[in-house]
């Protein structure tokens, strides 16, 4: 069914310069990082740039030669360079481009990096069980919502990341083990990495609409006030039943027993555990004020907030049915206002995609760098590698037809396309180009094959990218330039 768009907005920075070539995209995303020395600068220009071509998360396969990879250790060996000053460039380009008006919607979660194999690794911490060993790395991924259809579905692109914390997590130990809960919130918590982005973030301007997102693991007292507090709306998966004020209810019968609102389709995902299918979803909604919660300063006040229940009803034998409720501070009295606070919901996925992008596409968890240190200095740069990996899947998705600037894409890479596939009628628009880019990766595109998925992408990408440097080698050596770089 082709999608309807009632709505569009401006679109940001970061989905423009996704199809750039490498060396273009490196140069906008990394040079302005500070060092201490501009060397170190433009090195990690080069390294960015050979990530992007070549992201095996192996640097030896990305910088073949020598020197150039020997050029790269020393970089991530620096004391000067770490993974804040790598990113810090990123995440303050993205928090500005979220002061333009429209809405945005900031997506937390956490992922484990595992390197339990890479046994001469130092300073790892623990991941999974007991026995497995890693890094932990909290997201806050900001999306922007383009247009909504008219089934009240939100057409977005990725950002970038507002912030992010990468820590080696230690085993505990046998004082806290017997730690008591009233002890537990006297220091500091890995639980308080929820919200912590958003207190990076500028003043909020006017015309813009900033949501948190969440799953059920953000369900903390703090979490929903900090957002109070700072004036952001948010939307967040509720874990706990909590207490209500002046009611001899909890909250999950609240919601369970208001009038249904009405009922919508949604399309669930394919997953290892189960079929994509179309699910119909049941919507209530109820307004309700939670009790306040005991710290050790005192007794929290209580929070006012709408409560979202979407019940799939009638779920395939055997499939576990869809149940979401949701703790929101955005109007739920209307059927499309709580349609839409799902949509957007359900746009979680895409934190689970970027770190998909991060571990099979980018395969940071490949690396065999020898300390901590160095690991988290390449996970800094594959993490921009991976928000621009996610993007190029969804300019397929949402914009198919906006023409491709051939110049800056690459007059090449085009040429390229163009030999082997032939020209669309009507020249290059970026749901043709990203097709036949997956093409060179393995995607059939046939017939009811649906979009295709980013590792065919990527796979096709590093393959057009060879093809071009082929293409360019030639050209210079019948011309007798010297390539630089």
């Amino acid at each position: 069914m082709p999608r309807t768009t009632i709505r569009t907005l401006a679109h940001s920075e970061a989905m423009h310069s996704t199809l750039l070539q490498p060396q273009e995209w490196a140069q906008l995303e990394f040079s302005s990082a500070e060092f201490g020395d501009a060397r170190r600068t433009n090195r990690l220009v080069k390294v960015g740039a050979a990530l992007a071509q070549c992201a095996t998360g192996t640097l030896p396969q990305a910088l073949p030669e020598w020197a150039e990879l020997k050029a790269a250790y020393r970089l991530f060996d620096n004391p000067n360079v770490n993974f804040e000053k790598i990113l810090g460039p990123h995440w303050q380009r993205t928090r500005q481009s979220c002061t333009e008006p429209g809405e945005y919607l900031f997506i937390d979660d956490t992922t484990a990096l595992d390197y339990s194999t890479h046994r001469g690794c130092a300073d790892l911490g623990q991941v999974g069980n007991q026995y497995g060993r890693g890094l932990s790395l909290h997201s806050t991924l900001a999306v922007r919502v383009n247009a909504w259809d008219l089934n009240h579905c939100p057409e977005v692109e990725v950002v970038g990341v507002i912030g992010q914390r990468c820590w080696a997590r230690r085993g505990p130990t046998r004082r806290k083990s017997k730690e008591k809960w009233r002890q537990r919130f006297k220091r500091a918590r890995e639980s308080q990495r929820w919200t912590e982005s958003l207190s990076q973030m500028p003043e909020r301007p006017e015309g813009a609409i900033w949501i948190y997102l969440a799953d059920r693991e953000s369900d903390i007292y703090e979490a929903l006030d900090n957002c109070r507090k700072r004036g952001h709306e948010f939307t967040i998966r509720a874990q706990y039943d909590r207490a209500l004020v002046e009611e001899d209810r909890h909250l999950f019968a609240a919601v369970a027993q208001a009038p249904v609102l009405g009922c919508f389709e949604i399309e669930v995902r394919e997953r290892p555990e189960r079929a994509a299918r179309t699910a119909k979803i049941e919507l209530r909604t109820v307004a309700v004020e939670l009790k306040g919660v005991w710290r050790p300063d005192g007794v929290k006040p209580p929070l006012k907030l709408n409560v979202v229940e979407a019940r799939e009803v009638n779920p395939p034998a055997g499939e576990e049915p869809i149940h979401w409720v949701l703790l929101t501070s955005l109007p739920a009295t209307r059927f499309v206002e709580v349609r839409r606070i799902v949509a957007r919901y359900s746009k979680r996925w895409l934190i689970e995609e970027f770190h998909k992008a991060l571990k099979s596409g980018t395969n940071v968890e490949k690396s065999e760098l020898e300390t901590a240190k160095r690991l988290q200095a390449l996970l800094a740069v594959s993490v921009v590698v991976a928000v621009r990996l996610l993007n190029t899947k969804l300019l397929a998705r949402f914009q198919p037809d906006r023409p491709v600037d051939v110049e800056t894409f690459g007059p090449e890479a085009v040429k390229v396309l163009s030999t082997r596939f032939g020209e669309p009628l009507g020249g290059w628009k970026y749901g043709a180009l990203i097709i036949a880019i997956a093409r060179l990766g393995g995607f059939l595109a046939r017939r009811g094959d649906g979009d295709p998925g980013w590792i065919t992408i990527w796979r096709g990408w590093k393959r057009l990218m060879g093809m071009v440097d082929g293409i360019l080698t030639l050209k210079n050596h019948v011309t007798g330039t010297k390539r630089c770089g």
